[in-house]
């Protein structure tokens, strides 16, 4: 996908993670490491052991080294927080999105209970006695702290109707708990353009823009409405449960852009989709999607900001070498 990006010059990548809930750990440290140079990606660690287990990218090739965001949510989970964090730590790229990812920093391990080899073949006479999952370590960014309960908190963060579900990890009461461990060496990327800077500017924007000033609001007053007891009298629970929903249908309203962003697939995409009528309806649904996705468009900004601030360092680099 990243050469698919590069044949087309691309200026940056927004990574979207959103509502993405994990998988492979191999995968994803071969996943972060397109975008370092090479050290550590994740850190393990099991309840007994003295040292954690680090994980890392060994290939000092960088695919890609342009500007880059990723998007995550409250349903971004494992294997993506750990793919997110990495970016974080090693100040590869602005993470941006709702307060925090999942907080799912556990690993388990699914085990059969029937004698015998784990990988040997059930005998189809004998009854199934079914399988048990053991959680038997836990994920650590390689700056210490762990993944769990507290997921990643993104470096520009955008209200978000979903706080109001309370679904993540900490809102489950047996919950395991948030603990830290030693920093693994690594280096952080040195990019033309200050990740501070950036994030102060993404931050100021939030906060001025109307849009999202009344999503906020909008967000607190359903909250208060979904904790509150219900009056007994049947006209008056309609009329609330009514308000109720016009108050969604604002929220809704308000998540989509008034001017639609231009997107478009790479040609690559554009032509494997031949002329299946079925891929090409649900290509158009999804890039109607993201036409007006408020949070692609904030995301869009920031990484234009990066991309201005490289220029402008670029060329001043230029000028002094000329001068010299």
């Amino acid at each position: 996908e990243i050469e698919k990006l590069k044949a087309e010059k691309v200026e940056g990548i927004i990574m979207d993670l959103r509502g993405n809930g994990g998988g492979s750990l191999p995968e994803v440290v071969r996943m972060a490491g397109l975008f370092i140079e090479d050290g550590p990606i994740c850190q393990v660690k099991e309840r007994d052991a003295t040292k954690p287990q680090q994980l890392k990218d060994r290939d000092k090739n960088v695919l890609y080294s342009g500007p880059l965001t990723v998007m995550v949510d409250e349903f971004s989970a494992s294997a993506s927080e750990i793919f997110a964090a990495a970016i974080q730590d090693y100040k590869r790229g602005i993470v941006i999105g709702s307060s925090s990812t999942y907080g799912k920093g556990t690993v388990q391990r699914t085990i059969p209970l029937n004698p015998g080899n784990d990988f040997q073949l059930s005998n189809d006479k004998s009854e199934d006695l079914g399988t048990i999952k053991l959680t038997l370590q836990k994920f650590y960014r390689i700056n210490g702290g762990s993944t769990q309960l507290n997921g990643v908190t993104p470096d520009v963060v955008i209200p978000d109707r979903y706080e109001l579900l309370k679904a993540r990890e900490k809102d489950n009461p047996t919950a395991l708990s948030w603990d830290e461990i030693s920093k693994a060496e690594y280096k952080p990327w040195t990019s033309n353009y200050s990740d501070a800077n950036i994030v102060q500017q993404a931050q100021a924007q939030l906060k001025k823009s109307e849009v999202f000033n009344n999503i906020t609001e909008q967000i607190k007053w359903i909250d208060k409405q979904n904790d509150k007891n219900y009056p007994l009298n049947l006209n008056k629970y309609k009329q609330e449960q009514k308000d109720l929903k016009i108050a969604y249908k604002q929220l809704d309203s308000l998540y989509k852009l008034n001017k639609s962003l231009v997107v478009k697939n790479v040609r690559a995409d554009e032509n494997a989709l031949g002329s299946d009528s079925t891929k090409i309806e649900k290509n158009k649904q999804f890039l109607n999607r993201l036409k007006t996705d408020i949070y692609l468009d904030e995301s869009i900004k920031v990484i234009n900001t990066m991309i201005k601030q490289g220029s402008v360092v670029m060329n001043k680099s230029v000028e002094a070498k000329l001068n010299n």
